[in-house]
């Protein structure tokens, strides 16, 4: 049988958030620890505004832009 059950290892002791479903009293285990990443890292600070460098020169598009492509011509008959 594979069960996953979810606990906290504090001062050298596994405290499990819930009782083993299993109705044997040994069983072999497979501990995974997931190391806390919540006390270590800050969350970047989001900057409100324009983003920097964009359109630092004038922004353009040809006169032909939304004319309609002769390749698709056939198509779009």
């Amino acid at each position: 049988m594979l069960a996953t059950v979810t606990g906290t290892y504090t001062n050298g002791q596994i405290i499990l958030d819930e009782a083993l479903p299993i109705k044997s009293k040994t069983a072999k285990v497979l501990v995974t620890l997931i190391e806390d990443m919540s006390e270590k890292t800050e969350k970047p600070v989001r900057e409100l505004g324009r983003l920097k460098g964009g359109f630092t020169n004038s922004y353009w598009s040809s006169k032909e832009f939304n004319d309609p492509i002769d390749d698709l011509k056939d198509y779009m008959e």
